[in-house]
């Protein structure tokens, strides 16, 4: 039996690791970084990043770079960086400089004095956090799984964990789990560290004290289906967030940030269809995209944690 964060952490990032596959997410999973979707979450990060002032936009745990490249067709003047645990990949444009990443909370040390909009998009969820439950006489214990998911509870929470868990997730109904999230919070406030000017921001499916998972999140995905969390290297493993513990500056839905910024998902003129499909059929497909991304009951829920930066204070 292991700790569920040391299990979590191999099964992800080890030599053998889910994130190092071939495949890459994408041969699980769609995000909002993939395809149509990623086409309109390109057009939000670039507006941000206009908003912020910065010329430079840096996506963390980005995957194969999908988004990069949605970014630099749409944008081509932006300086565009990409970090994750894989070599740079075949085909990203030449222009998208590239740092490989430890993974997990570790970050490179060629990440530093940035000035850009830094995009942490599903990074934080992914960030392995020590999973705990209270055992039948209200104690919280650590949750300790073995390769095939089989779990049985260790020893108590203490120290600086038992703090986070009293100040943030604070629970002594037995049966009831929590998921630790003070190696998020280290995690954010390292990446914040790494900025001079700009804007930071964590993309994620999370919670706050008023909606937390009583039974928590931990869950897994493989080739596109919902599974049983297994830390075995073909599973990828995910808990949500407990964004109110980050300190950001701001947090806000996906929905309420893209109706802010402009974006709206209004059917096109039906006339265009005759008089310029292609340019019907694109607009359609847009707006079809930005209902999928500010839907409240799917990806318009996710959080968007923010922390501005002025230069010379991280």
């Amino acid at each position: 039996m292991q700790r569920w964060r040391e299990a979590w952490q191999d099964a992800l990032y080890g030599p053998d690791g889910f994130y190092r596959r071939d495949e890459g997410p994408a041969g699980h999973f769609t995000t909002s970084a993939h395809g149509e979707l990623g086409a309109v979450l390109a057009e939000v990060v670039a507006r941000l990043a206009d908003d912020s002032g910065v010329c430079r936009v840096v996506d963390l745990a980005c995957g194969r770079g999908e988004l990069l490249a949605h970014l630099h067709d749409q944008r081509p003047e932006l300086e565009l960086l990409g970090v994750d645990v894989v070599d740079r990949p075949a085909g990203l444009p030449e222009a998208v400089a590239w740092l490989r990443s430890p993974g997990g909370a570790g970050l490179p040390d060629g990440l530093g004095g940035l000035e850009a909009l830094v995009l942490a998009h599903e990074w934080l969820d992914v960030v392995p956090c020590t999973v705990a439950e209270v055992d039948g006489d209200g104690t919280l214990r650590e949750v300790l799984v073995d390769q095939s998911g089989t779990e049985s509870l260790g020893d108590p929470i203490d120290g600086v964990e038992l703090a986070w868990a009293d100040a943030w997730w604070a629970t002594t109904t037995p049966g009831e789990r929590v998921e630790i999230g003070l190696s998020r919070d280290i995690a954010w406030r390292d990446l914040l560290s790494r900025s001079a000017s700009g804007l930071t921001v964590a993309v994620d499916y999370g919670h706050t004290r008023t909606t937390r998972p009583a039974r928590g999140s931990l869950t897994a995905y493989r080739s596109g289906v919902l599974t049983d969390a297994v830390p075995d290297g073909q599973h990828d493993l995910t808990a949500h967030v407990a964004v109110d513990s980050l300190g950001a500056d701001e947090v806000v839905t996906q929905r309420d940030l893209l109706r802010r910024l402009g974006f709206t998902a209004s059917t096109p003129d039906h006339a265009g269809a005759s008089t310029d499909p292609l340019g019907y059929v694109r607009d359609l497909g847009r707006s079809s995209s930005i209902a999928a991304l500010t839907d409240p009951d799917g990806l318009g829920g996710f959080s968007w944690a923010m922390t501005r930066h002025t230069r010379g204070h991280a």
